[in-house]
């Protein structure tokens, strides 16, 4: 479907209301307002939320930034929450007990601390499962709400404080986890990765076909975080760009096993421009260290390569 989002979205009222206390400059907040905004006019959502920074900071009791019902869990538990209310619905409308004309959409929000790592479990067996809801996953990069500690989702040679960069240690020395990946290995029907602060149309449209099309859909969405990666609050808009431009962070979608990128860079930027303005990885651009940026950018080219292939390869007639 083409939108012109402004006229679209500008109009609807929101669910993710202002008044949270997210961090200046934080790439979450955006994330979670428009894929809220692709619900269709008259339907209502059921959202459950790990534990984290959105949660801490938009539902802080007796306040809440949610319209919506909004349900909070322990950190490991949002998507065995969402799909067990989305079971209990189907149960009450079996039963006579909800009316059939009133329509509810399950959405679970986790960050990737609670997504890549100690919700993977309950979010796979979600999956499996086929539940009819969407989780969306806000990709910082690291455990930012309990002090900036590593996760799988942190880039290769990051600077955290349980993977400092020193003289014996160049940081994280693990390649990041590609869950997007691990998402589509359970043959979903709709599996989409995309940016917050940079491109909503992408954001909108791939929310509003994952959340309406029917079984279990996921999002991988990048939500930069100025407090850990290290960038000034208001570099949210470049910062998002520059990891789309590079190709590391690439915007695409996968429907019914077919891939399909969704931007492709006219002229695809090195990936130092993406790492320079973050501090996280300031060390790489010492003398001697040209070797991590060598590396990273093989990783990246690689990945890169790996899936303008499987877009042609799942697209033969």
């Amino acid at each position: 479907m083409a939108y012109n989002v402004k006229e679209v979205v500008a109009t609807k009222p929101a669910v993710f209301e202002s008044g949270h206390r997210m961090c200046a400059g934080c790439g979450a907040p955006p994330v979670a307002r428009m894929v809220m905004r692709a619900l269709k006019e008259g339907d209502h959502a059921v959202v459950a939320n790990a534990t984290g920074c959105m949660e801490v900071s938009t539902c802080i009791y007796p306040y809440t930034s949610w319209s919506s019902s909004y349900i909070h869990s322990a950190f490991e538990c949002a998507a065995a929450t969402c799909s067990g209310v989305e079971a209990a619905y189907k149960s009450m409308l079996r039963q006579g007990k909800l009316l059939q004309d009133e329509h509810f959409k399950f959405i679970a929000f986790g960050g990737d601390g609670g997504t890549y790592d100690i919700g993977l479990q309950s979010l796979s067996a979600a999956m499996e499962r086929g539940h009819d809801m969407t989780y969306v996953c806000y990709d910082n990069g690291a455990y930012m709400n309990t002090g900036i500690q590593r996760s799988s989702a942190t880039p290769h040679f990051a600077d955290t404080t349980t993977s400092p960069a020193g003289e014996v240690i160049p940081g994280k020395m693990q390649i990041r986890k590609d869950l997007t990946e691990i998402m589509e290995a359970h043959h979903l029907p709709y599996v989409a990765q995309t940016a917050g602060y940079m491109n909503f149309k992408d954001l909108y449209e791939k929310a509003e076909k994952a959340i309406y099309t029917e079984g279990p859909t996921f999002l991988n969405v990048l939500a930069p975080c100025p407090r850990g990666w290290g960038y000034p609050t208001d570099m949210l808009t470049q910062i998002n760009k520059l990891a789309v431009e590079t190709c590391y962070w690439p915007l695409y979608e996968i429907e019914n096993g077919k891939y399909k990128i969704t931007y492709k860079p006219a002229k695809k930027l090195p990936v130092e421009e993406f790492l320079r303005p973050q501090r996280r990885f300031k060390h790489m651009f010492k003398p001697g260290n040209e070797w991590m940026l060598e590396t990273f950018q093989q990783e990246v080219d690689k990945r890169w390569e790996e899936l303008l292939k499987l877009e042609e390869m799942t697209n033969r007639d």
